[in-house]
């Protein structure tokens, strides 16, 4: 048999590494509800034509698909097929999910998705080919409203003060700040400068400046733009700082307005954790208005790993628009950069919280070990059998190894008769049963229909490694 290579790029998680990526979206999952947004899932699969139209992302590669076994009776049906793609984020077929449902939602309409995407980039530390995002976003009929703007990063600080990660900042800024800018300078590029400029923090100023003269800025251009992307506060003070830069236009003072009411807003209800950063730009071709990233204190080498914004446009069917904002956390992302670095780990690798032992391989001592589980169960403790009638020593040295904190012990009631036979079909009589503590070895009586495992052993846990 050949050996079996890994993918590259297409993460596996162990058991506890899991435990922590289902901890991370059982958070992510519960305060996307408590701010009111109603969960979709889209399908993994758009035309290749509309994902292709958004953008830096349609320089990347899309995963088509295609039948292996499409033949010549089903031709049209195969070509139709080659013309799908994998979705490479959760904001295309979105947008396209409210223009096919539109008649059957409530407006503003607000959703989360957590799911997989897939880009075909190379791979490396933190990105990945096959990752999950967490996604939220708000869309409107016509008009939105610009607090939603604000209401993006308050969402993502109340996850993530809830989540065992460094300190974090969400930066903020408008595209309509820069793309007055631009004009104001005389650049009428717009979409390319602000490609340019988001390499900034992967190339450098003096990199970028050399782009944008490439691409026919003069060198007075160039050296505004990098002005411009120099100016970040963390509070208001930004809107003087750019009037001082002596550059004036119409759409420039709009987004130096809207972009104050979002830090203001942002600011006041949850303070440090907002920061006007006047060089994000994000790439996709789709955002028109506030863009965010959201970047970890003192791994800032390690890039964004929650971003997004405002589009307009993107879902229209020409008649009508739902102009929308959002905001993306790359679970993968995340939690490649955490664990890879052991910045995060779980207490166990299984669920369980209690092995119940088996006294011996007898029907009876079996039956009597399965009823105790099930009693357990019931009451929400979650526990396994032991698989073997080992020596009790083996089986505790079996509980230490997966991280499970208890281990039963079935006895018999004082009548001797075991506890699964009693006939409640919940343990019965468990008089002589003992759950022992394996790390401080302390072992006391139990009956199954009323002990409780202490509540911080009760499901694993999933912390920061100080």
């Amino acid at each position: 048999m050949s050996k079996i290579a890994p993918l590259s790029g297409f993460p596996e998680y162990l058991p506890t590494d899991r435990i922590v990526e289902q901890h991370f979206c059982d958070v992510i999952r519960e305060v996307f509800e408590l701010h009111g947004f109603s969960s979709i899932e889209t399908r993994a699969v758009e035309p290749i034509e509309r994902l292709s139209s958004q953008g830096e992302d349609a320089d990347k590669e899309i995963y088509a698909i295609s039948r292996l076994a499409a033949g010549a009776d089903d031709k049209g049906e195969g070509d139709r097929e080659a013309r799908l793609g994998l979705h490479f984020d959760l904001t295309v077929p979105f947008a396209r999910y409210v223009l096919e449902h539109a008649g059957s939602l409530q407006f503003p309409f607000r959703r989360y998705q957590i799911q997989k995407v897939w880009r075909g980039e190379r791979p490396q530390e933190g990105r990945y080919r096959e990752f999950t995002q967490a996604d939220i976003d708000v869309v409107d009929v016509g008009e939105l409203s610009g607090h939603f703007e604000a209401e993006m990063p308050l969402v993502i600080a109340d996850a993530f003060a809830r989540l065992p990660v460094p300190d974090f900042v969400i930066g903020v800024n408008n595209r309509k700040v820069a793309e007055g800018f631009y004009h104001g300078i005389g650049l009428d590029d717009v979409a390319g400068t602000l490609r340019m400029v988001d390499k900034l923090d992967k190339i450098g100023p003096d990199a970028v400046a050399d782009l944008l003269r490439a691409a026919g800025a003069s060198a007075e251009q160039a050296e505004q733009c990098l002005r411009l992307a120099e100016i970040r506060t963390a509070d208001e003070s930004f809107v003087d700082r750019v009037h001082a830069l002596g550059v004036a236009h119409p759409l420039l003072d709009e987004g130096l307005e809207s972009l104050a009411a979002v830090v203001h807003t942002v600011a006041t209800a949850a303070p440090g954790r907002i920061v006007a950063d006047l060089k994000i730009a994000r790439g996709l071709d789709y955002y028109t208005g506030t863009v965010y990233e959201t970047q970890f204190v003192g791994y800032e080498s390690w890039g964004s790993f929650c971003s997004g914004g405002r589009y307009d446009s993107l879902a229209s069917d020409g008649k009508v628009t739902y102009p929308g904002v959002g905001i993306s956390i790359g679970v993968s992302r995340i939690l490649g950069l955490l664990l890879g670095q052991n910045l995060v780990r779980a207490s166990r690798s299984t669920p369980a919280c209690v092995l119940v032992a088996l006294v011996s391989d007898s029907d009876a001592d079996r039956a009597r070990s399965v009823g105790v589980a099930t009693a357990l169960r019931r009451r929400g403790i979650a526990c396994e059998v032991a698989p073997t009638a080992a020596k009790f020593g083996k089986q505790i040295r079996y509980a230490d190894r997966r991280g499970i904190p208890f281990v039963w012990f079935p006895g018999a009631g004082s009548d001797g008769s075991s506890g699964a036979d009693s006939g409640d079909g919940a343990g019965g009589i468990e008089r002589g049963d003992e759950v022992k503590d394996i790390r401080s070895g302390e072992q006391v009586s139990a009956v199954a229909g009323s002990w409780t495992p202490p509540a911080e052993d009760l499901r694993p846990t999933v912390s920061r490694v100080v």
